[in-house]
C-alpha cells in the first residue's frame, strides 16, 4: 500500500510537469502571435491560448507542489480543481452529442460529394457559429487555409471530374455553386451561368456565386452547411478525444487522492518520531 502511495506522487507530479511545459508551450504561442502577427484566423486563437495557457500552466504547478513537495493545502486546490474540470468534460461530451446528432446532409445522385443545408443543423450552431458576427471571421479563416486554391491549380473539365469526388464538406459548399443552380463549369473555380439563367432562380446561392476567387460561394447557405458540416464531423471525433481525456483525469484525480493520503500519512509518522537527543 505505502508503495501505491509513493507511486501515485510520482505519476501525478509527473503528469503535471507535462502539462506544465504543455501550457508554457499554449502561452509561448499566443505571444508568437501577438508579437510576429497573423491571419484574422490565427488573431482568434491568440486569447483562448493565452487564456487556457495560464490556467493549465497554475493548475499543474499546484499538482507539482502538491504531490512532489508534499503540501497538501496544494494538493486539495489541485483535486478541486481537476473535480470541476472532470465535470466540465462530461458536461462538453454530453452536450457535443446533443449537438451534432442530426443525420443531415444529402448526396448528390451521381456525384460523390454531399451538399447541406443550414436549417438540417442543430439550432445552437446556427446561432453561434454561422450569425453574421461570426461569419467574417469564418470566411478570413477559410481564405487564409486556401480550401478552394488547390481546386483552382487541378481542377478538371467537367462536374464529374475525379477532384469533385474527394470534396469535403467545406469545398462542396465554398468552392463551387450548388447543383441545382445548373451552372455551365469552365474550370474548377469559374462557371458559367446558362444562358436561360439560373435552373432554381428563387434560391439565393445561385445569385449569390461569384466567380472572383475572394468570393466565390462563401456566402452562400450552402458554404456555411459546409463548415456546420465539417464542425459536425469533427465534434464527433472530438467527443470520443473527450471521452479518452475524462478517463484519464479521472485516474489522475484517484492517485491525487492516494497522493493525499500518503502526505497525511508522511507527516503522521514524522510527529510520532521521538525527538533526536
Amino acid at each position: 500500500v505505502v508503495s501505491m502511495f509513493r507511486i501515485s506522487n510520482t505519476v501525478v507530479g509527473a503528469l503535471n510537469v507535462l502539462s506544465l511545459l504543455l501550457g508554457i508551450a499554449a502561452v509561448g504561442s499566443s505571444a508568437y502571435i501577438h508579437v510576429r502577427g497573423g491571419s484574422d484566423c490565427q488573431k482568434v486563437l491568440q486569447v483562448p491560448l493565452l487564456v487556457g495557457g495560464i490556467f493549465v500552466v497554475l493548475v499543474s504547478a499546484l499538482g507539482i507542489v502538491g504531490s512532489l513537495c508534499r503540501v497538501n493545502g496544494a494538493l486539495y486546490a489541485y483535486l478541486l480543481v481537476t473535480f470541476m474540470v472532470i465535470v466540465g468534460l462530461a458536461f462538453f461530451t454530453v452536450f457535443a452529442l446533443f449537438v451534432t446528432n442530426r443525420k443531415v446532409g444529402q448526396r448528390v445522385s451521381g456525384k460523390g460529394y454531399g451538399e447541406y443545408r443550414v436549417a438540417d443543423f442543430s439550432h445552437w450552431l446556427q446561432r453561434y457559429v454561422v450569425n453574421n458576427k461570426n461569419w467574417d471571421e469564418v470566411k478570413s479563416c477559410l481564405m487564409d487555409a486556401h480550401v478552394c486554391q488547390n481546386l483552382a491549380l487541378n481542377g478538371g473539365r467537367n462536374n464529374d471530374s475525379l477532384i469533385f469526388k474527394h470534396f469535403s464538406t467545406t469545398q462542396a459548399g465554398c468552392c463551387k455553386p450548388p447543383v441545382y443552380c445548373g451552372f455551365i463549369m469552365k474550370n474548377a473555380t469559374f462557371w458559367e451561368v446558362p444562358k436561360k439563367g439560373p435552373a432554381a432562380n428563387n434560391n439565393t446561392d445561385c445569385s449569390t456565386w461569384n466567380n472572383s476567387k475572394e468570393k466565390l460561394c462563401y456566402d452562400c447557405n450552402s458554404c456555411k452547411g459546409g463548415v456546420l458540416a465539417n464542425i459536425r464531423n469533427q465534434w464527433r471525433r472530438l467527443t470520443v478525444f473527450n471521452a479518452c481525456v475524462l478517463v484519464l483525469v479521472t485516474a489522475i484525480y484517484a492517485l491525487g487522492c492516494y497522493a493525499i493520503k500518503n502526505n497525511r500519512s508522511d507527516s503522521h509518522c514524522n510527529h510520532r518520531k521521538p525527538p533526536i537527543p
